[in-house]
């Protein structure tokens, strides 16, 4: 019998599978692009340069959160792979930075791209790859419950937009409007801070503890279905989709011995882990009835 994969070796393998497709891509369009002099295709090679160094900034991050428990991090390492995707997010500024100053010289110092039937080619072909990258990073991503990968697609995204752009700005090079080049380089880096934003915007609520689980109604389902619960208040949660921490509050009868209530408190953890996915931890607080009315 196979013995399933685990997460970590997955997400691994899809990472290093993408990384050789993203220097692929990379390579192509900057050597087109720099042989063309067209800004705006070197732009998006360059672009797609730094996905491949995402890549390798992911296989770091997976390593680290693939760590188990130990004294120093009782909650365990997981969140260092949403960590790293922060750098996925600065990789990004960064290119766009610069893609955006390049935009900017090319009109003080504009130079006329040579556009031919190679040149759509490989964007094309590129693009293709591009696309079937992204879809299968971000079904895979999910499906992983991966923040490293779901990261990664949408920085594959936005090489999306670009080749898209790059590929109608070549079109209007070749009816003579050059400058539309460095419009198309400026365009570009707006999309890639975008794609930044939006990868530092889901990494940080996960970092600052935002609520993991919105609807609490399901919790609340599961835990009164306990025998000796009365009530359930006080719900919090954080983390992770794959890695939820959840503290409540319950209310028991005053008179219920000790050993009963831990019994109920064990069975409301087992019930909330079966019955909601990607639920690590949960702590029960115990109180008696009668405190709540007073």
């Amino acid at each position: 019998m196979k013995v399933p994969r685990s997460r970590t070796a997955q997400t691994k393998d899809i990472l290093i599978g993408i990384l050789f497709l993203n220097w692929l891509v990379a390579l192509l369009k900057i050597i087109f692009g720099v042989s063309s002099r067209c800004a705006s295709m070197a732009a998006d090679g360059f672009h797609s340069l730094s996905d491949g160094a995402s890549n390798v900034i992911g296989l770091v991050g997976i390593h680290l959160a693939a760590k188990p428990k130990d004294i120093d991090h009782p909650y365990g390492h997981k969140k260092f792979e949403t960590f790293f995707s922060l750098g996925i997010a600065l990789l990004l500024c960064i290119v766009a930075f610069n893609l955006f100053k390049e935009g900017l010289a090319r009109f003080s110092n504009p130079v006329s791209p040579q556009v031919n039937t190679m040149s759509f080619l490989v964007m094309i072909f590129t693009m293709a790859i591009n696309i079937g990258v992204m879809r299968y990073e971000h079904k895979k991503g999910r499906l992983l419950q991966s923040d490293l990968l779901v990261a990664d697609s949408l920085h594959t995204r936005a090489d999306i937009f670009v080749s898209c752009s790059v590929i109608i700005t070549l079109v209007f090079i070749g009816f003579g409007y050059p400058l539309l080049d460095a419009v198309a380089t400026i365009l570009i880096s707006f999309f890639i801070a975008f794609s930044a934003f939006e990868i530092a915007k889901n990494s940080s609520e996960i970092l600052c503890d935002k609520v993991a689980i919105v609807d609490t109604k399901k919790v609340v389902d599961l835990v009164l279905t306990i025998p000796g619960v009365m009530t359930c208040h006080k719900i919090r949660t954080r983390g992770r989709q794959d890695d939820i921490y959840i503290d409540l509050h319950v209310q028991v009868r005053p008179d219920m011995h000790v050993g009963e209530a831990h019994e109920v408190s064990y069975k409301i953890e087992e019930a909330i882990k079966q019955g909601i996915a990607g639920v690590t931890d949960v702590v029960v607080h115990i109180e008696p009835k009668e405190e709540l009315q007073l």
